[in-house]
């Protein structure tokens, strides 16, 4: 594995902002549009505010999260209302946020017209993601009800994700969308999490979903 350590989480938050502003620069030499993918929860949100401050073609990038819990944007639980306040202000509020959220009661009555939108942006140009202690990764969770199609090398870019985990459902980016993102970051802080990645080098992706993303992934790491 490739694992960055840094000597605090102030420095990691700092490094890793520039490595993936670099990172989108870099893609968008290449391309008229790029893709980037972030996670939700609260441990990227300081390099989001980083990130956010970061004068690049913003206009040019479309971001989605990894996953989303189905819960309307008010709720505190919202992955989207917290990248709103993270990631898309000042310059980065100029970026295109693909939706993984609609107004349905379930997930699935959503995916078909979710997924034509993120098909359209595929394959991610810069992904940031991030991991649990138990090892799951976007919302692959070990014994989700839906897993092992998720992690079939022909899962749909999109699906729906229940687990004992998640208290609520999710919709999630599929194994073959994140493993083939040109440009992976897995963001880890804390020796629990370290161990856990460590850990799941070691197992198959079934019981750690994570495993994925590890022959591919930059690790960025600070106890």
């Amino acid at each position: 594995m490739n694992i960055v350590t840094y000597p605090d989480r102030e420095l990691l938050v700092m490094d890793v902002a520039e490595v993936l502003g670099d990172a989108l620069v870099a893609a968008l030499h290449q391309r008229d549009r790029v893709t980037f993918a972030v996670p939700g929860g609260t441990s990227p949100g300081p390099v989001f505010a980083a990130l956010s401050q970061v004068s690049l073609p913003w206009d040019r990038v479309d971001v989605i999260l990894t996953d989303e819990r189905w819960v309307p944007e008010t709720s505190e639980r919202s992955n989207t209302a917290l990248l709103r306040r993270t990631l898309l202000t000042g310059p980065a509020a100029a970026a295109t946020l693909i939706p993984l959220r609609a107004e349905t009661e379930t997930p699935e009555a959503s995916l078909d017209a979710l997924t034509s939108r993120v098909i359209k942006a595929l394959p991610v140009d810069v992904m940031l993601i991030g991991m649990g202690a138990d090892m799951h990764t976007a919302s692959l969770f070990p014994g989700a009800d839906r897993l092992a199609d998720a992690l079939a090398p022909d899962a749909p870019p999109l699906m729906a994700m229940r687990a004992l985990g998640a208290p609520e459902p999710r919709i999630t980016l599929t194994a073959p969308v994140l493993h083939e993102a040109m440009d992976i970051h897995l963001l880890i802080m804390g020796a629990e999490k370290k161990a856990a990645v460590e850990r799941a080098a070691t197992l198959p992706p079934a019981e750690a979903p994570v495993a994925i993303l590890l022959d591919r992934a930059t690790i960025h790491y600070a106890e």
